[in-house]
């Protein structure tokens, strides 16, 4: 048996040579393929250089599984979703690295209706499976297999059909002058952004799009495309206020995330979108029920309840987000960590939505985004992700919650532990991946508390594991 080591928990990803190649993503698709049954696989891939002939082993693998092929091309994370439940196939592979260094290459796999398979799911099974499998190839295909047994092998173009389910999000009509930054940080965001400006056009909405780093370019020229990066996000700043525009919009490699900026060039937490964009979907739908993950939840909570709205509390990460929302029927499901996700976007998670939710809310509202934003802050200030390297994450967790406990309000052992005082409180959880906790502290309308105990998280944290800080 022949160990693939580029399986995570939630997708598959490997640095290209040593844990990721051809034979391997030859190996999971036919692995994928006699695990899921599928009739019919779409496939896209974003601009890696590597995208394009990891795709074609994709597609060769499922071809001698005898699975017909329908290949995107070019395309985001998100188009991949969108085809594999509009199209009514039984799943989906999106070549990726999304913001991962320029020597790493995966694959993000759903089945039918686009559901998630991650590794309590389904990508345990098929790692096994191709682990067990051994091929002599010739041209990439399995001599073994005839032609007639193959599967068929058809691009296709569902853009069009994208576009226009973008485009039932907003009402164009509340449009008003809008000129908007778009950073498609020479990802794969820059086709779809062109659509979505011809639809734009069409309908005679007075947006205007200002393109930087637009044209797909596998060799990322501007850096790798993750405007998490503090040192990522200057060209999306300095353009926003070059030009005056209204706000600024970053996505990653494979556009599943977009991040905005403010019209003074700011870089906006991803905590507070999640209460905009539960306010935008509350104004159209009254009553509707909105799910968030416990990092950070205060400021949410409360412009969900203002708006009419139901707040669900439940673990971080895209299966257990997909799987709450299809179980309360919700609208919609944030993550402060810039993933969204969408009810009738077959519950997915989406980078092209949010911002044009925002969009429009700024219309509505008539108010620049900072003033939407800094209100917010004020109300509820936060430390943002603090991810600090331990040597036992679950030792720290114990010792850190016995510390905080007997003085606490509450306690919420969702996803880690939270503890809750009365103007202030802290999320500390483990990373499925990696050695890593993750701290997140807010505070009522007190910025200096919530600095002030985050400090003292972090000393307790460091007596205890010699923690070294990582990025925010």
């Amino acid at each position: 048996m022949s160990e693939i080591t580029c399986f995570k928990a939630y997708d598959i990803r490997g640095q290209l040579g040593t844990q990721l190649n051809e034979d391997v993503a030859y190996r999971i698709a036919r692995a994928f393929a006699q695990w899921l049954k599928p009739s019919r696989i779409v496939l896209g891939g974003d601009v890696r250089s590597t995208s394009a002939e990891l795709k074609a082993s994709l597609a060769n693998g499922l071809r001698d599984e005898g699975v017909d092929v329908l290949d995107l091309g070019l395309a985001g994370t998100e188009e991949v979703y969108f085809a594999t439940f509009h199209l009514g196939v039984d799943g989906g592979i999106e070549v990726t690295a999304s913001h991962n260094p320029i020597d790493y290459n995966g694959f993000k796999l759903v089945r039918e209706g686009s559901r998630p398979i991650s590794a309590d799911s389904g990508l345990k099974a098929i790692r096994s499976l191709a682990e067990s499998l051994e091929y002599d190839l010739v041209d990439g295909r399995d001599p073994a297999v005839s032609d007639s047994q193959r599967g068929s092998y058809q691009q296709v173009d569902t853009r069009e059909d994208y576009i226009r389910h973008l485009m039932g999000y907003i009402n164009p009509a509340a449009f008003k002058p809008l000129k908007l930054v778009v950073n498609a940080g020479n990802g794969a965001a820059g086709p779809a952004v062109d659509a979505l400006e011809a639809a734009f056009a069409n309908l005679n909405m007075p947006v205007e799009l200002i393109k930087i780093c637009h044209e797909p370019d596998g060799s990322f020229p501007n850096g790798i495309p993750n405007p998490l990066l503090v040192e990522n996000r200057s060209l999306t700043r300095d353009a926003v206020l070059a030009h005056g525009a209204d706000m600024g919009i970053a996505w990653d490699g494979d556009f599943d995330r977009c991040f905005l900026f403010d019209e003074q060039g700011r870089f906006v937490e991803g905590y507070y979108i999640v209460g905009l964009l539960a306010e935008a979907f509350l104004q159209k739908e009254k009553g509707a029920r909105i799910i968030h993950d416990p990092r950070l939840v205060w400021n949410t909570v409360e412009q969900v309840e203002q708006n009419g709205g139901v707040a669900v509390q439940t673990k971080a990460g895209h299966a257990f987000i997909k799987e709450r929302m299809r179980e309360e029927d919700a609208v919609y499901g944030g993550e402060m960590s810039a993933h969204h996700y969408f009810r009738d976007f077959a519950y997915c998670d989406s980078g092209m939505i949010p911002w044009l939710l925002v969009a429009e809310l700024l219309c509505v509202k008539g108010k620049p985004l900072s003033a939407l934003v800094d209100e917010r802050i004020a109300a509820y200030p936060s430390s943002g992700e603090i991810n600090l390297t331990v040597a036992d994450a679950p030792q720290v967790l114990r010792e850190i919650e016995a510390q905080y406990a007997p003085d606490a309000l509450e306690l919420d052992h969702t996803d880690g532990v939270s503890v809750c005082f009365a103007e202030w409180r802290f999320n500390l959880r483990a990373s499925n991946t990696e050695p890593v906790i993750r701290l997140n502290v807010e505070s009522r309308a007190d910025q200096g508390l919530m600095e002030r105990e985050t400090e003292r998280l972090l000393e307790a944290i460091q007596q205890r594991s010699g923690a070294s800080a990582g990025e925010h």
